[in-house]
């Protein structure tokens, strides 16, 4: 096992950290204690940050995994890889478009986004911790090349 095979599993420990932040985030709003919520919700943006960091560095210089499960399975997983993907681009959006409410005090903004950012930050939490699942625990092995390679190669 070489360094680069924890990255999946650091990365990956990171969004989901940064679910369960927003949880912890959205639980002390209502309790109203604001301060609380605005730390845990920093936190929460600096734990999606480092994952971002992190799978772009590994995509970049190490590659992304292929799916290594049955062919049948296949298509059904490309179908659900591309559902995170998306949901995933949709909720840093979101998320930087609720951030950005916040620290301009929009709070009445900041409130309707925020509802619809944790629920699809949920989501990408949810479907990344499964798509790693899937590709180092149910079906390891899966064939990467770097980005950098696969340009200059």
């Amino acid at each position: 096992m070489s360094v680069f095979d924890i990255f999946p599993l650091i990365s990956t420990s990171f969004i989901a950290l940064s679910g369960i932040l927003v949880a912890i985030g959205w639980r002390l709003i209502i309790q109203g204690k604001r301060e609380a919520h605005e730390k845990v919700m920093l936190a929460a943006a600096v734990a999606a940050s480092l994952f971002f960091i992190i799978y772009v560095s590994r995509t970049i210089f190490v590659g992304n995994t292929m799916f290594n499960g049955p062919e049948s399975l296949k298509k059904i997983y490309l179908v659900f890889l591309l559902f995170h993907i998306v949901l995933a681009t949709v909720a840093a959006i979101f998320g930087i478009t609720t951030l950005t409410l916040a620290f301009r005090k929009s709070f009445a903004k900041h409130r309707k986004w925020g509802r619809k950012t944790a629920v699809i930050w949920f989501a990408t939490a949810i479907t990344g911790v499964t798509v790693y699942v899937l590709l180092y625990l149910c079906y390891p092995g899966g064939h990467t090349k770097p980005v950098i390679d696969a340009i200059f190669g």
